[in-house]
C-alpha cells in the first residue's frame, strides 16, 4: 500500500532537510518490540537486519523517525568532507516499466508516470549533495544516539574530487571517514556508487583506486566496520576480482544503488531540468532482479575464495516478501529505500512477516 512519503518529493532537497520528516514519520508513533534481539549485524544485536540505505534520511529527525518505525540499520545520508548543494528540484519523479528494468530496457531509455503508483518506479537526481561538517558532525552524533535496543546507525560518506590529483582525492576520503568516526558512528559506509569521480563512470567500477581508497580508511578507523557501496555488475569477472582483492580489506558489501537510465517526458525532452541530468538512477521494484542477482553473486564469492564479508541486500525491496527473498538469496541485512519512503510501516509488516512465517 502506498501511503504519503516521509521524504516529501513536492519539495526541494534543502526543504525537506529544514522541515522533514513528513506525514507518518512526523507522527511521533514507536514501533515496540519485546524481549531480546535475536540476530546480529557486524557484531551488532539488532531485532530485525532491515534498515533504510543512504539517501532518505538527510538529518537526525529522519534517522530517529526511521529507528521508531522499526527500521533497526538507517543509513544516515551520504556526507561530504565540505558543503555541496543538490541539484534543482524535482529530484524524483515516477517512471514509466514494464516488469523488470533489463539492461536491454535501461539502454532504450524511460519514459516519466503520470503518478507515484504500485509497483513503485522512481529516478532520482540529487548528486550526493552534503551539509558542512560544522553542521552534519553534530547532527550525525544526535542520529547516533538515537539508537534503541537492538538498533544501529550506519554512517556514509564520500569524497570529493577537486582536481588536485590522485593524493588529494584519496586524502578526502580518508578525512571523510575520520570526521565520521569522530561521530562515534560504530558502522561506516563508503559510497563508491553515485556518478562522481572515478576515472570510469562510477568510481565502484575503478578496483585499483577503490582498493588503496579501502585500505587508506581502514588504517584511519581501525576494528570499526567499514561497508562499500556498490553498483550492479554486469561482468562477473570484473566482480570476482574487485570481491577478491577488497573482501580482505573491508566488512561488508551493499549492493545495489540504482541502474542509470535516461529518463525524457512523453514528448522526448529531458524530463529532469539542468545539464548532465538525462541519466538518472532508477529505483523501487523494477531493479530488484538485479539486488538479488548481486547478493547471490557476492555469496558464491564469499563461499569461494573462503571471505567472512558481510552482505547487505538492497534494491526493489517494496513488501515483506521480498525482504525474505534477499535473506533467502544469502543478504545478511536488507534496507528498502524507495519502499520505505512510501510505506513508513513496512519495517512493522516485515517484522510480523518474518515472525509469522518463521524466516531468519
Amino acid at each position: 500500500m502506498i501511503h504519503p512519503p516521509f521524504f516529501d518529493t513536492g519539495r526541494s532537497f534543502e526543504e525537506n532537510v529544514l522541515h522533514g520528516p513528513f506525514n507518518a514519520f512526523a507522527d511521533g508513533e514507536v514501533f515496540l518490540r519485546e524481549g531480546e534481539p535475536q540476530h546480529r549485524f557486524l557484531g551488532f544485536p539488532v531485532y530485525l537486519p532491515f534498515g533504510i540505505p543512504a539517501g532518505p534520511l538527510p538529518t537526525a529527525r529522519f534517522a530517529k523517525a526511521a529507528f521508531e518505525k522499526g527500521f533497526d540499520l538507517p543509513v544516515y545520508k551520504t556526507v561530504r568532507t565540505r558543503e555541496l548543494r543538490s541539484h534543482p528540484w524535482p529530484n524524483v519523479l515516477p517512471v514509466e516499466v514494464d516488469g523488470d528494468l533489463t539492461l536491454e530496457k535501461r539502454d532504450k531509455g524511460l519514459v516519466v508516470a503520470d503518478d507515484f503508483r504500485e509497483p513503485l518506479a522512481i529516478t532520482n537526481s540529487f548528486g550526493v549533495p552534503s551539509s558542512d561538517p560544522s553542521f552534519w558532525q553534530e547532527d550525525m552524533r544526535e542520529a547516533v544516539q538515537a539508537a534503541g535496543k537492538g538498533q544501529v546507525l550506519i554512517a556514509s560518506f564520500q569524497g570529493t574530487n577537486r582536481g588536485e590529483g590522485v593524493d588529494a582525492f584519496v586524502g578526502d576520503y580518508v578525512l571523510g571517514a575520520r570526521l565520521v568516526k569522530e561521530t562515534g558512528a560504530q558502522i561506516l559506509e563508503v559510497n563508491y556508487s553515485c556518478p562522481n569521480e572515478g576515472t570510469t563512470n562510477l568510481l565502484c567500477y575503478d578496483t585499483d583506486r577503490i582498493e588503496r581508497i579501502s585500505a587508506r580508511i581502514k588504517d584511519e578507523i581501525g576494528n570499526t566496520p567499514l561497508l562499500i557501496k556498490l553498483a550492479y555488475f554486469e561482468s562477473q569477472e570484473h566482480l570476482r576480482d574487485m570481491v577478491r582483492r577488497l573482501g580482505k580489506i573491508v566488512d561488508g558489501f551493499a549492493a545495489i544503488n540504482t541502474i542509470g537510465a535516461a529518463v525524457r517526458n512523453k514528448d522526448g525532452s529531458q524530463a529532469l531540468p539542468g545539464e548532465g541530468r538525462l541519466v538518472s538512477g532508477i529505483c523501487g521494484a523494477p531493479i530488484k532482479w538485479a539486488g538479488i542477482d548481486m547478493v547471490q553473486r557476492l555469496k558464491a564469492l564469499r563461499e569461494e575464495l573462503g571471505y567472512s564479508y558481510a552482505i547487505v541486500g538492497t534494491g526493489g525491496v517494496t513488501k515483506p516478501e521480498d525482504y525474505a527473498e534477499y535473506r533467502a538469496a544469502g543478504a545478511d541485512a536488507v534496507m528498502s529505500a524507495t519502499g520505505a519512503m512510501w510505506n513508513p510501516y513496512l519495517a512493522k509488516e516485515t517484522q510480523e512477516y518474518v515472525k509469522k512465517h518463521g524466516i531468519q
